[in-house]
């Protein structure tokens, strides 16, 4: 995939899982309604290209996310394959029905390890929101379903400032005893740097928390992610959340913007040698197609340098 070559360094896994967001995280920020039809090809050509595990949408009431209003339509569109796996953030039981209905076989629940984000993306404090992710958790576990938890503003929320590493650890530990199968800590904000990232995982590891389990989903605000994933590789950590092109943000936190693009990340991990299964030439094409539609160029540096004419 890399061209140039590549090294590994020791320490590092040998294959890391991507977990593709772009078609939930990475437009549910957009201002202009994409159609359904952009939606499903998207997902379409990331399964071509390779991804075996494609966020698709959320089953969130539209008045809080409009752009996902589609979700049950995209979900009927979408060829969901052998060996693809197409989550589906659900917020409460009526979203855990649709999804049910729909003949989803992951989901994944948002969670908050603030009390200020909690009651900006949940209206609940966080003790109020876990109460509610309960039920959807044991339901979902007992249909056999696979059940990520996101904890979003694991280093920092734009309201609190830093967040305290044993508030992380505590909200993350009682989202893993709901039931959770993996949880994804989320830099909502793009604030952490590699020794932040290093505290915390290894706060989770003396608390019992097997690396695993675990996951990281970085923001590029400050233009630390690859480096964020770089140190959460070396701590053992093998599932990597990341946008085609780079596109997201989260639409209760403005200071959250784009994601990782995955782009970027597989460069890094090809010239490591590590193995993804995603080919890159045909992501950054999927990437450069969705910015035409978008009507601006692609954020990530890869998908320009790869597509430049």
């Amino acid at each position: 995939m890399n061209r140039y070559g590549n090294d590994p360094l020791p320490g590092l896994p040998a294959h890391v899982t991507i977990c593709e967001v772009g078609p939930r995280d990475g437009l549910q920020n957009e201002s202009e309604a994409v159609p359904t039809d952009v939606k499903a090809e998207l997902v379409e050509r990331l399964a071509d290209a390779g991804h075996t595990v494609i966020e698709t949408t959320s089953l969130v009431h539209p008045k809080w996310v409009p752009q996902l209003a589609d979700a049950e339509e995209l979900l009927r569109r979408v060829d969901r394959r052998p060996g693809v796996r197409y989550p589906v953030l659900v917020p409460n039981l009526r979203g855990l029905d649709r999804a049910l209905d729909l003949g989803v076989e992951d989901i994944a629940v948002f969670g908050s390890a603030t009390e200020s984000f909690a009651k900006a993306n949940l209206n609940r404090s966080v003790a109020e929101s876990l109460e509610m992710f309960a039920p959807v958790v044991a339901r979902a576990r007992e249909a056999g379903m696979r059940v990520r938890g996101y904890l979003s503003m694991c280093w920092g929320d734009p309201w609190e400032g830093e967040v305290p590493v044993a508030r992380v650890v505590s909200v993350a530990t009682r989202m893993l005893r709901l039931g959770c199968t993996e949880l994804s800590l989320g830099d909502t904000i793009g604030v952490a740097t590699p020794g932040r990232v290093t505290a915390l995982l290894d706060a989770l590891g003396a608390a019992g928390v097997s690396v695993d389990r675990l996951a990281v989903h970085f923001h590029d605000t400050y233009g630390q992610a690859l480096s964020n994933t770089l140190t959460a590789l070396q701590h053992g950590v093998t599932t990597v959340d990341a946008s085609a092109g780079g596109l997201g943000g989260c639409p209760y936190a403005r200071s959250a913007t784009g994601n990782l693009a995955t782009e970027d990340l597989l460069w890094q991990l090809a010239g490591l040698g590590i193995h993804t299964g995603v080919d890159l030439d045909r992501l950054a094409e999927t990437s450069a197609w969705l910015a035409d539609r978008l009507g601006r160029p692609s954020p990530s540096r890869t998908v320009r340098a790869l597509t430049a004419t």
